[in-house]
């Protein structure tokens, strides 16, 4: 049954260009064989009678942080050029195309090479192409964000948080605690930070007395 509307559909598809479109007759050959040739590649790869079946979203990696664009937190524009390119990278990013996605920053840059938050979003494309971890490109991005803007809560930000998902807490814990330090009582991300930092320092669990005993000792009087 499906087969005899796919074949009407045909036929009716030909007789609107031969008629309606009213080509001329020249080239009504050419445009008959592009619809049989649609037909044939549908016979060979098409199953008309299978059920439809729903394709199930990819599942956001787990650590310390929602989906990309939920994480920005006031750190990035909303709009402009650097959005837009964010945007398309995030969408290749959630369809796990990572490379497409890095690619599309970069290319990015080549038209706003000291823009802070292509490069974050590079860095971020990076890390996630590499599995979740902080390779030596990712940190290259995130250090080349914080040297256009020394002040700028992203890099430091995202770059803590590619540690952490990474497993190097330590390094993260540091990075965050410094950002935090310097983040406004007001800064729309403090509290974001706050909470990240609380989870990362429960994940690492209590710190040795020696280790506090260093800290001590290492402090000048």
């Amino acid at each position: 049954m499906t087969w005899l509307w796919v074949m009407l559909a045909a036929v009716l598809t030909i007789g609107g260009i031969f008629w309606l479109g009213r080509l001329p007759s020249a080239v009504r050959p050419l445009a008959g064989a592009a619809v049989m040739l649609g037909l044939t590649g549908y016979a060979l790869q098409g199953s008309p009678s299978l059920p439809g079946k729903p394709v199930a979203a990819a599942e956001e990696p787990e650590g310390f942080g929602e989906a990309l664009t939920d994480r920005r937190q006031g750190m990035a524009e909303r709009f402009g050029p650097a959005a837009q390119w964010l945007g398309m990278s995030d969408g290749f990013a959630r369809t796990g195309k990572t490379e497409l996605a890095a690619k599309t920053l970069e290319k990015g840059l080549e038209t706003y090479p000291d823009n802070v938050d292509l490069w974050v979003g590079l860095g971020n494309a990076l890390a996630a192409h590499g599995g979740g971890m902080m390779s030596p490109a990712a940190a290259l991005a995130f250090d080349e964000a914080a040297r256009r803007d020394p002040s700028h809560p992203a890099p430091p930000f995202f770059a803590g948080l590619a540690l952490a998902q990474g497993g190097d807490l330590k390094g993260a814990e540091a990075v965050w605690s410094e950002l935090l330090a310097r983040s406004p009582a007001d800064a729309p991300w403090r509290a974001d930070l706050e909470m990240r930092l609380a989870q990362l320092r429960q994940a690492m669990g209590p710190v040795p007395p020696d280790a506090n005993d260093e800290a001590t000792a290492s402090v000048p009087n």
